[in-house]
């Protein structure tokens, strides 16, 4: 912005300078932003790797409409995240993907990402229409369909939960798919099926943005808020 404002070049060192200058003064700001999260009824989160100071280290984003938490740390999971000070105290409902570390703070309601698992879906029935095996791959496609169906109906009443009698259809329909699920032998097949259980046991977490308008269909909001971290590294 100097740069551009007053025609001053400013180096990546004085930039970087400057930053780190500023941080030392932000623990009042990151205080109130931390309260604002734990009184939020929706907070989004995600993690990605990352290289600072020539190690491995783990970025970490809990973002709202209104605010958003960038915190590094040199671990992923819980040690990070009970650091970090929101998911510990949290009582809202928490969306994030499937990674396992996440459901271990049951103080909060969990929504999780449904575009993580349309392509875990669509990756099941890329390898078997590959290999023309209906059998393996239909299912997929039925939850695939069911859930884009709910996103829709979610779209054409924003503010209201999806109505009732769509809600329950497609959720039969999901269900349906699940039980009636084959898989391949081997590794594959095992993951397959591994995810057909977590969509069966976790289904209300896959559908609660059709019963709470304040859910978000995805947690793209939240990779959203790690990505310019991610590539201006």
């Amino acid at each position: 912005a100097i740069s551009e404002l007053f025609d001053i070049p400013l180096s990546h060192g004085t930039v970087g300078a400057v930053t780190a200058r500023a941080a030392t003064d932000l623990t009042e700001c990151l205080a109130q932003i931390t309260e604002h999260m734990k009184a939020a009824p929706v907070v989004n989160f995600d993690e990605t790797g990352l290289r600072a100071a020539g190690r491995l280290t783990w970025l970490h984003s809990a973002s709202t409409r209104r605010y958003s938490l960038l915190f590094a740390h040199r671990r992923r999971g819980t040690v990070a995240m009970n650091d970090m000070g929101i998911l510990p105290d949290y009582a809202g409902t928490a969306v994030h993907d499937a990674w396992a570390p996440y459901d271990t703070y049951t103080g909060a309601a969990h929504s999780l990402c449904n575009a993580h698992v349309l392509r875990e879906l669509q990756a099941v029935t890329d390898h078997h229409q590959a290999e023309n095996n209906t059998d393996s791959w239909c299912w997929a496609d039925q939850i695939a369909f069911a859930l884009l169906s709910l996103h829709r109906a979610a779209a054409k009443t924003p503010g209201q939960p999806v109505d009732p009698d769509i809600l329950a259809t497609q959720r039969h329909i999901i269900r349906s798919a699940v039980i009636l699920a084959t898989h391949p032998e081997g590794k594959l097949g095992k993951k397959h099926r591994a995810l057909a259980r977590r969509i069966n046991r976790r289904i209300d977490d896959y559908l609660k943005f059709a019963t709470d308008p304040n859910v978000p269909f995805t947690n793209n909001a939240a990779e959203q808020e790690i990505r310019m971290a991610k590539i201006r590294q």
